[in-house]
């Protein structure tokens, strides 16, 4: 009877493991982007660190902020492009995913699931607003402070997250999990966030990290990935 009672903690253990992290990989090496795409004019460092800082640095054809020739409209959809950093495999299907991440006062950033055109039409100027990621695919927004009714966590334009969970101008965590019939988000281990999805979005596509402005600067850290059978 001892000799099956120690059989059977023995798997429990296993079992536990397998559950807590023994198949989570990193998603982001800490060394440099191999295999990830920059989409934009983004720049994307990987810090001595580990840490992956975005920035950005427009390039010298677009109108600047200041130039006397040209219009609100021009500045406005200069200011507004946007950036991204995508993975390369875009077969990201069923998984949870955890980043942690950092951005400056007023900044706004996003994680985007599941968008095959890659944001295609988040980084002309001006963005193309009824294709952007948040709308091909599936975009968990990133707000430190920022400007915008959707808070961190939310599923952005399905549904808005909880308050409360996030720590402004610190690091904080997400934690996502994307199902088939379930997109679930935690922020700091407290859920803010669910909802089954869209049945006429995709339900596979790549993992993308967004630069959301020309002001944005954003760093992300433990990028990791379990993917389910």
């Amino acid at each position: 009877m001892r000799r099956h009672c120690v059989y059977l903690a023995v798997i429990a253990n296993l079992a536990i493991a397998n559950l807590t992290g023994a198949d989570w990989k990193p998603l982001f090496n800490g060394k440099n982007l191999d295999g990830w795409e920059i989409v934009g004019d983004g720049v994307w460092l990987a810090m001595s660190d580990g840490t992956l800082l975005g920035e950005r640095r427009p390039a010298r054809t677009q109108p600047m902020p200041g130039a006397d020739s040209i219009t609100r409209a021009q500045y406005n959809g200069w200011r507004d492009q946007q950036s991204w950093l995508y993975t390369t495999r875009n077969d990201y299907a069923e998984f949870d995913l955890h980043v942690e991440f950092w951005t400056r006062v007023m900044g706004n950033s996003g994680v985007s699931l599941r968008d095959p055109s890659r944001a295609k039409c988040g980084i002309t100027a001006p963005p193309d607003t009824k294709c952007t990621p948040s709308k091909a695919g599936y975009e968990i927004q990133i707000n430190n402070q920022y400007p915008d009714p959707h808070p961190t966590g939310s599923i952005y334009g399905l549904v808005d997250a909880k308050i409360g969970a996030q720590k402004d101008n610190e690091w904080n965590a997400l934690d996502i999990e994307s199902r088939n019939d379930l997109i679930r988000v935690k922020l700091n281990g407290v859920v803010v966030a669910e909802h089954p999805g869209d049945p006429l979005r995709p339900k596979i596509g790549p993992i993308g990290l967004q630069l959301h402005d020309q002001f944005c600067v954003i760093m992300f850290r433990n990028i990791r990935i379990r993917e389910l059978p």
